[in-house]
């Protein structure tokens, strides 16, 4: 009796997880759509994104996401835009990455390995792009959505309807190995339910710390009132540094494009040199400026860069260059003492940098 009561018990526990598991497809064809999509466009559709020579290719996406970058990742992206080989083969693995995830979710293939990697990859890119989107948080939406589903998916497995649960109907002694069953996903995992039930709670906790963290982090609304972030995903602005000034009125500073929206470039119309008391001295004018020969532009990285344009200079997000002002040599010379360069947007924003002439 007790041992046909225990049968019936664990065949209503099986179906109930089978069923459990149905719910989820939806989940596990989405999540692997996403990262397939990721990929098979970079290797198959859209190749250019993997052509070092062409316009789309991923380092340019990439450098758009340094300025926001957290935890010091900035700087990693940095390096490997200054190391082309590591740079190249960063790109190829995380989009082989994508495309084998993707397509282990669409089929249910060792559901809970691909559900852990995919947690991996929102994670990563949570931390690179998550900062991103002119109107709204985009790239924060889907970098969490891909965690939460990556999650849930790690803990259900992919069950119904996929390569796991045929594997497990063609060989039912895979189903006793401990490798498939915390791999696979055709049923609990091998541990007790006080044991799984911690698991979830720690994976919940992670979860919204991670998610309502980094939330709070771009916009706040949590306990702090809305704000754009540290880091405007949406209005452009120019770092200056490293001002030096020449008697000539030549002047050579460090520009980085540290904020603003991947999708269209800042322009700079103006320049302006100005005396303690703001009175200008000299000026670069728009059509001065988008004559600036090449080698005023020191590059820093090969792919965003600033340059000249027909109304300026132009500054795409994550560029960097050193820049140099020409003298006017029919100019008096100035005196030593202490002055300023000012830069101003076609949409009337201006930065300014101090300099010294010694």
């Amino acid at each position: 009796m007790n041992t046909s009561l225990a049968i019936k018990q664990n065949a209503g526990f099986q179906q109930a997880w089978r069923l459990a598991a149905i719910a989820l497809v939806t989940v596990r064809f989405v999540q692997g759509w996403i990262y397939w999509g990721g990929g098979s466009r970079r290797f198959f559709y859209a190749p250019s994104k993997l052509n070092p020579d062409a316009p789309h290719w991923m380092a340019y996406k990439f450098q758009t996401a340094m300025p926001g970058a957290l935890f010091g990742l900035d700087h990693v992206v940095s390096w490997l835009l200054q190391h082309f080989v590591w740079l190249y083969t960063s790109v190829i693995v995380f989009s082989a990455v994508e495309l084998i995830v993707g397509l282990m979710l669409l089929t249910g293939t060792l559901t809970r390995l691909a559900a852990a990697c995919s947690i991996g990859l929102a994670f990563m890119l949570m931390l690179l792009f998550g900062w991103q989107g002119a109107t709204c948080i985009d790239e924060w939406t889907m970098a969490a959505c891909n965690f939460g589903m990556g999650v849930s998916l790690l803990l259900a497995g992919g069950g119904a309807w996929s390569v796991d649960s045929w594997l497990a109907r063609t060989w039912p002694r895979l189903t006793q190995a401990r490798w498939f069953q915390w791999l696979g996903g055709t049923s609990p995992l091998p541990m007790s339910e006080r044991a799984f039930g911690k698991l979830g709670a720690i994976l919940l906790a992670i979860s919204v710390i991670f998610i309502v963290g980094t939330y709070s982090y771009y916009r706040g609304s949590v306990v702090t009132p809305f704000h754009g972030g540290p880091v405007s995903p949406t209005t452009h602005h120019w770092s200056l540094s490293q001002g030096q000034l020449t008697p000539q009125s030549e002047v050579t500073f460090k520009a980085y494009v540290d904020a603003g929206t991947p999708e269209a470039p800042s322009n700079i119309v103006r320049a302006t040199l100005l005396n303690t008391n703001g009175t200008i001295l000299r000026t670069w004018s728009a059509e001065q400026l988008s004559k600036l020969p090449k080698q005023a532009f020191r590059n820093d990285y090969d792919y965003q860069k600033i340059h000249v344009g027909p109304f300026g200079l132009v500054g795409p997000i994550g560029s960097m260059a050193t820049v140099t002002l020409p003298a006017d040599p029919s100019a008096s010379l100035l005196e030593k003492g202490h002055y300023a360069l000012q830069l101003t947007s076609v949409n009337g924003r201006s930065w300014t940098l101090p300099l010294t002439l010694p």
